[in-house]
């Protein structure tokens, strides 16, 4: 069965003026309301805290009933429910305030609010947002760099029902389930500097392979910048392959050292790119040189489809020196042809006048029908940083 994420978006209470989080049975914290010393429920957001408070939310200690699983299934889709907070989901039910879903559109990702609510100006302010997982069945040993980011959605958070794709190479979990996590960084403009995690039990179906992911790594700043005054990407600067989550604007354990005003986001200003991603695994690349501004770009391993075993030497072709790079993209050579855009099962809104791009992605122009054009320049917005602050955001190690 289809599973469903419920990710809860600015609560109505006035706590809460606009936040994200993701709800389901299977997520640490499930129940855990503001009746505590610190507002700490899901939709809390994470700054300035330690890791323990960070960490999971700090819900490790509320986990969820034996037996709850998030169902993710290889090579197809799941579906995120984004709304104001629980009451605005289908578990209605075990909110205190009841249920406050929209009657008159069910697609409304906060009831009664605006767009400030789930933290953006409009569709071209969106920034994506990820789920993450690690192979490890007790979310109490793992550790922040064995989350790997697995799929993302670009258009995150925009509707109630959103739509994430599990690559069709994940392998079994191992017994017991593994654990996964949703991430989100907002845009800088609506909202301050936070982050989102919220952790939950999860289980791959469907695996046809058994090559494992590859080790995360940290994710670089590498897409076309134009607020930062980088005109074209740099795509040897990318980190290609499986990549760690933002943890970012905490008091301990961060990855992530930008500025307030420029946020680490899920797009391709960092490389990851829209959809599954489907380079995660230890055997997606046949050479793989460190990411610098100059270097050279990655060569993808020719694996047409999921494997039971380390693939042998694949067959590929280098890209010669000479070769110019389109300014615009970070995608890594390779003589595999590409795969084919999967359309979305929910959320269909079809319009005539939308590329077929944005059609597969169930793209609307509410509240703007201008912001359906706006989906390349979105993917590389960044916080504006004093000038002499600048070149540091592209040598950050």
């Amino acid at each position: 069965m289809l599973g469903i994420i419920l990710v809860s978006v600015a609560s109505i209470l006035p706590l809460a003026a606009g936040h994200s989080a993701f709800y389901h049975p299977s997520m640490y914290g499930f129940n855990v309301t503001d009746s505590t010393p610190i507002d700490n429920r899901p939709v809390a957001p994470l700054r300035d805290r330690t890791f323990d408070q960070w960490w999971f939310h700090g819900h490790l200690d509320f986990p969820p009933n034996d037996g709850d699983f998030f169902e993710l299934p290889a090579g197809k889709g799941v579906t995120a429910e984004i709304a104001c907070d629980k009451g605005a989901t289908s578990y209605y039910t075990t909110n205190p305030g009841g249920d406050i879903r929209d009657p008159d559109n069910p697609n409304n990702v906060c009831p009664r609010r605006g767009m400030e609510a789930y933290h953006t100006t409009g569709f071209d302010d969106l920034t994506g947002c990820g789920l993450a997982i690690a192979y490890k069945n007790n979310a109490r040993d793992v550790n922040p760099d064995d989350f790997a980011i697995f799929t993302v959605n670009q258009t995150c958070v925009w509707t109630r029902f959103t739509d994430f794709q599990v690559p069709a190479n994940m392998p079994p979990c191992p017994e017991g389930g593994c654990t996964c996590a949703f991430f989100w960084v907002h845009s800088q403009n609506s909202g301050g500097e936070e982050n989102y995690m919220n952790g939950f039990k999860c289980n791959v179906t469907g695996s046809t392979s058994t090559v494992p992911l590859a080790k995360p790594k940290v994710a670089r700043r590498c897409g076309a910048d134009p607020a930062n005054n980088k005109l074209q990407s740099a795509p040897g600067n990318c980190t290609y392959g499986a990549k760690q989550p933002f943890y970012w604007f905490n008091l301990e354990r961060n990855n992530m050292f930008e500025g307030a005003f420029s946020p680490p986001v899920y797009n391709d200003l960092y490389n990851f790119i829209d959809g599954p991603q489907n380079d995660i695994f230890e055997n997606s690349y046949s050479l793989l040189p460190d990411p610098a501004p100059n270097a050279a770009l990655p060569v993808l391993a020719d694996v047409s489809s999921p494997a039971t075993t380390t693939a042998s030497t694949p067959t590929t072709t280098n890209l010669p020196a000479s070769t110019s790079i389109p300014a615009a993209t970070t995608s890594p050579v390779t003589t595999s042809p590409a795969p084919t855009k999967q359309k979305s099962n929910t959320c269909k809104i079809k319009r005539t006048s939308s590329s077929a791009a944005l059609a597969a992605r169930s793209l609307g122009s509410e509240p703007s029908s201008r912001h359906r054009y706006s989906i390349y320049s979105m993917a590389k917005r960044s916080r504006r940083l004093r000038p002499g602050k600048r070149g540091s955001l592209w040598h950050m190690f």
